[in-house]
């Protein structure tokens, strides 16, 4: 007994050294994205909403969900299942931590470990219209489904379930991510660095930012320049930009820069942007794309901000300019700004505060 209490022990620590490993990955997880998980005796491990792997090493952000009580209300397609906190098992959550808003999906594979990213060169296929096929290319030897998008919660879950093999362990989420799944956490980073490596595709090389241009557009305005020099290339690259202004490619970037990308006609400024969208109704948007030029984030922009116009860059300097892109619907949209998870998640983002000051 003893010695499987300190297995399970090694497990759980091995999940968080790996959770923290992956979170500081900018490639791999984004902000408050991705969560990991582990199945141990009943009770399955996974990552709080709203808190960044990346901290797993050194902070409290696994809870405790009871895991048969969870399954069974999935099976029943009983709404509770979308409120995995009533499943937290109190006495081993003394901080009252929320499980993950895609706990049902960890609930739901077989396998002890898995580990969910959104991975910039998976959602860069993920986003095609083509998707499948890239991946049968990419993929062929290991056993993985392409799941269509549909909102996190229950309903992937159950999307997830229809698609669902006995032996698959990697999915990809149109739309969204990858997943992994194996019985152990040495297995499931081996796993999760595989499928990487195989998606994985060169990034177009996108020209540098006009720096001096940007800060002059920013001039009378609550604008500044990104925290990250990367996130320039979603306007640099023209590619990039005419493949952002068409929608929203993926749930956290709605979440946390708002519906789609604001860009700025050719002899508009920060302020003159504002005033066009807040005219039409619109509140002052997180960030404005300048073509040619580079980017410009909301003064009060936070950390959860900052992360998701760097990912917009790093999805979309590798998504095939050529590609027909399948962009979220206006219904899907207004999905996730509604959902009562997704509107935690805000608040919990909201209190992080802004990054600069």
């Amino acid at each position: 007994m003893a010695a499987r209490i300190d297995h399970d022990a090694a497990e759980l620590q091995a999940l968080r050294v790996l959770s923290a490993s992956v979170g500081a990955d900018p490639l791999l997880v984004q902000g408050a994205g991705g969560n990991t998980s582990l199945k141990q005796a009943g009770v399955l491990w996974i990552k709080a909403s709203g808190t960044w792997l990346m901290n797993a090493a050194t902070a409290d952000i696994m809870v405790p969900v009871a895991l048969a009580p969870l399954l069974d209300a999935v099976a029943r397609k009983d709404p509770a299942a979308e409120k995995a906190a009533a499943f937290t098992l109190a006495e081993l959550n003394p901080h009252q931590l929320r499980p993950s808003i895609e706990t049902t999906v960890h609930a739901l594979l077989p396998q002890k470990v898995v580990v969910h990213v959104h991975c910039v060169e998976t959602i860069a296929i993920a986003v095609q219209a083509n998707a499948e096929a890239v991946l049968e290319e990419r993929l062929r030897g290991l056993d993985w489904a392409f799941v269509p998008y549909r909102r996190p919660g229950l309903p992937l879950a159950q999307g997830i379930a229809e698609r669902l093999k006995p032996r698959t362990d990697v999915l990809v989420l149109g739309n969204h991510g990858l997943v992994v799944a194996a019985d152990t956490v040495a297995e499931a980073n081996l796993l999760l660095r595989r499928v990487t490596g195989l998606l994985a595709r060169a990034p177009r090389k996108a020209p540098a930012p006009d720096l001096d241009a940007l800060l002059r557009l920013a001039m009378g305005s609550d604008y500044r320049l990104p925290v990250a020099v990367e996130a320039h290339a979603a306007a640099t690259d023209l590619a990039s930009c005419r493949i952002a202004a068409s929608g929203s490619l993926y749930p956290d970037h709605v979440i946390f820069l708002g519906i789609g990308s604001v860009i700025a006609g050719p002899n508009e400024n920060a302020a003159a942007v504002v005033a066009r969208t807040t005219a039409a109704g619109q509140p002052a948007p997180a960030s404005i794309l300048f073509p040619g030029k580079g980017i410009l984030m909301r003064r009060d922009a936070n950390a959860g901000a900052e992360a998701m116009a760097r990912c917009l860059a790093d999805v979309a300097i590798r998504v095939d300019p050529t590609a027909r892109v399948n962009y979220l619907s206006i219904e899907e949209n207004a999905e996730l700004l509604n959902w009562d998870a997704e509107k935690y998640r805000q608040e919990l983002n909201r209190r992080a505060g802004s990054v600069l000051q």
